[in-house]
C-alpha cells in the first residue's frame, strides 16, 4: 500500500537561512530514495517559515526507512526546532 504525507512544517525564525540552505540536498537525497514516489517541499508565500510537505512512497517499509534516514540527517539536526503538521494516509496503488 502507497504511504503519502501531507501537511506542514513551522520553522522558527532563528532557524530559517539554515533550513533554506540545507532544503535543496534534502529534497535531492529524498527523491534518490528507493521507493520514493513524489517529494515537494514548497516555501509558502503567505506565512513565514510556514514549507508545504507531500510525499508519497511505494510501500510503508520505504517510508519508514525515509524516515530513519532523516532522523539521523543533517536535515534532521537543522529542522530539529521545526513543528510539524503531517496527516500520513495510506491506499492502494
Amino acid at each position: 500500500m502507497r504511504v503519502s504525507l501531507q501537511g506542514y512544517i513551522l520553522v522558527p525564525p532563528e532557524d530559517l537561512t539554515a533550513v533554506r540552505q540545507a532544503l535543496p540536498l534534502h529534497i535531492s537525497l529524498t527523491r534518490q530514495e528507493a521507493g520514493c514516489i513524489l517529494f515537494e517541499v514548497t516555501e509558502s508565500h503567505q506565512q513565514t517559515g510556514r514549507f508545504d510537505v507531500h510525499e508519497q512512497f511505494v510501500d510503508r517499509p520505504a517510508f519508514e526507512a525515509h524516515q530513519a534516514r532523516v532522523k539521523n540527517s543533517d536535515w534532521g539536526a537543522i529542522s530539529r526546532h521545526a513543528e510539524r503538521f503531517y496527516q500520513i494516509t495510506e491506499d492502494d496503488l
